[in-house]
């Protein structure tokens, strides 16, 4: 793979310089040498996720703006892109991160054979990780394991996943990534033969695999395939790339060398399925995308591994270089309401429903709303995601019996970001619904979980165990973190299991908060009608 040509971005790429003493040419024999202080290495990853954390692209707000003009875009459409550019507005703010999931740190690196730092160059890119999410009220989600089964939280956010490759020259380049859990369990590898090569078998597979995505990684996507690889290793490496547009710039068509490049008319094609598939920006509608990239690899010609993921809206990702003109890092839009015509507005009204009355009350209020209604939620709910599920299923097993607030509340999904200076909460957005699933039958059953708050799609069991047991699973907006701690949110307490941190019980308070119901007592799914 030849990766200097993907270094360079077009003109439409600007950087904004970063200042930092220490950087510049030395002469050695006859020989000129970038010299980089490994402080500069830590500094630039500190600043890059922090900007990724936190700000959006100029081009990737005025994407998710143009669905508020499009006429074929569905009310649902509307309201999900008008709450996600108010999130942006308020996390530019610099107190509230985009989402909950600050993710992983991923950094790519390609350093020039004629840069000398004199250090760990992965260690120093790490230290900066370790300051960005130590000093931003990020959310350290990074699980070290102790057993083959046991684990705890790092309480760093590291380790990062960090690779450095050499290239020729004296620069120094970067894609810095911050990928959330929910992006990342949506993507998919498939081992596929030559008979996938076909216009007729090759559409059938993304009508399925597109339409399998689902919406619980929080669209509208940055959504990516690639077909082909010398390994299936090397076409998921390339996938992420993809998602983040580091690709991009490759050729529109093959030269017969083994080179990689984009298939444009293919990607408008997986786009175009992606729109028909129903899904929506999560309620329904046709933006499940935002754009498609389809890049073609060579291949052993005993396999085809092809794979298809995304970029989340949050699509947290930057470009840095350091050249002898010092640090530079891809600039961000740091005034949202600037780049859009107006700052839009929650457009949609809603019923209210009081979740401080009985259970069978709350249920006997939903029970009045076909699948698919908006209302606005205002009142407690118990906060509790993987690990607190885990022990919930535990107790039960062992004999224990199910706390009481797990009967007497509904139940959001969610593990908040660390909470900033003088805030009730830090961001605060539904997660992945579908981990939850083993347990809720079972929970259900012993009157538990009647009410669940989350996003994304459920199996089918879940819509069965709702119609047996008179429950209710509600979605609110997956990515709109920043916007729900803000403005929906009034108190927030610990309430059990403290020592999983971030995954500990809460219980907090929500005012107008808006949900909509996806599966109902009837056994009615909101997503089980929009797929064909």
């Amino acid at each position: 793979m030849n990766w200097n040509g993907l270094l360079h971005p077009d003109a439409h790429t600007a950087f904004r310089r970063i200042d930092h003493d220490g950087i510049g040419i030395e002469r050695h024999g006859a020989r000129s040498v970038l010299v980089i202080p490994p402080a500069a290495l830590t500094l630039l990853a500190a600043e890059a996720f922090h900007n990724i954390a936190f700000y959006l692209r100029t081009a990737h707000l005025r994407q998710m703006a143009a669905i508020l003009h499009d006429p074929a875009a569905s009310e649902n459409d509307r309201f999900v892109a008008s709450g996600l550019l108010r999130n942006a507005v308020i996390a530019a703010e610099g107190v509230f991160p985009l989402c909950q999931d600050t993710g992983t740190a991923n950094i790519l690196a390609f350093k020039g054979e004629n840069i000398f730092t004199g250090t760990d160059d992965a260690e120093a890119l790490a230290q900066g990780v370790r300051h960005a999410w130590k000093h931003h009220a990020l959310r350290h989600s990074q699980m070290a394991a102790t057993t083959l089964f046991d684990e705890c939280n790092t309480g760093t956010n590291l380790p990062a996943q960090i690779e450095i490759l050499a290239q020729p020259g004296a620069e120094y380049h970067f894609l810095f990534i911050a990928k959330g859990g929910g992006s990342s369990n949506k993507t998919a590898l498939f081992q596929e033969t030559k008979a996938l090569l076909n216009e007729v078998d090759f559409t059938r597979f993304l009508k399925k695999t597109i339409a399998d995505l689902g919406v619980a990684a929080c669209p509208p996507y940055h959504l990516a395939v690639v077909v082909g690889g010398t390994s299936p290793e090397y076409n998921l490496k390339m996938l992420k790339l993809a998602t983040a547009g580091f690709l991009d710039a490759l050729p529109p068509r093959g030269d017969g060398t083994g080179e990689p490049f984009r298939d444009l008319d293919w990607e408008h094609r997986a786009l175009a399925i992606a729109r028909k598939t129903g899904l929506g920006a999560q309620f329904g509608g046709r933006w499940l995308g935002l754009d498609a990239r389809v890049i073609r690899l060579s291949r052993h010609a005993a396999s085809c591994p092809v794979s298809l993921g995304v970029s989340c809206n949050a699509h947290r990702n930057a470009r840095a270089k350091i050249t002898s003109a010092g640090l530079w890092l891809e600039t961000v839009e740091h005034d949202p309401a600037s780049v859009l015509s107006q700052i839009p507005s929650d457009r949609l009204q809603a019923p209210k429903i009081d979740l401080t009355q009985p259970m069978n009350t709350i249920r006997q209020e939903l029970s009045r709303h076909a699948a698919g209604t908006l209302l606005r939620l205002s009142g407690p709910l118990v906060v509790a995601r993987d690990a607190a599920h885990a022990r919930f299923y535990q107790r039960l097993k062992t004999g224990q019996g199910l706390p009481d607030y797990f009967r007497q509340h509904p139940i959001c999904y969610a593990g908040p970001s660390e909470t900033p200076p003088g805030r009730v909460v830090g961001s605060f957005g539904p997660t992945t619904a579908q981990r939850m699933d083993p347990y809720v039958p079972e929970f259900m059953a012993a009157g538990a979980s009647l009410v669940m708050l989350a996003k994304g799609n459920r199996s089918p069991a879940i819509t069965e165990a709702c119609r047996a047991h008179g429950g209710f699973y509600l979605g609110t907006i997956g990515g709109a973190a920043a916007l729900i701690a803000a403005e929906h949110i009034v108190t927030n307490e610990i309430l059990d299991y403290a020592d999983l941190g971030m995954e500990a019980v809460r219980r907090i308070t929500v005012r107008d908060l808006p949900a909509f119901i996806i599966c109902d007592d009837q056994g009615r799914n909101l997503y089980g009608s929009l797929i064909p």
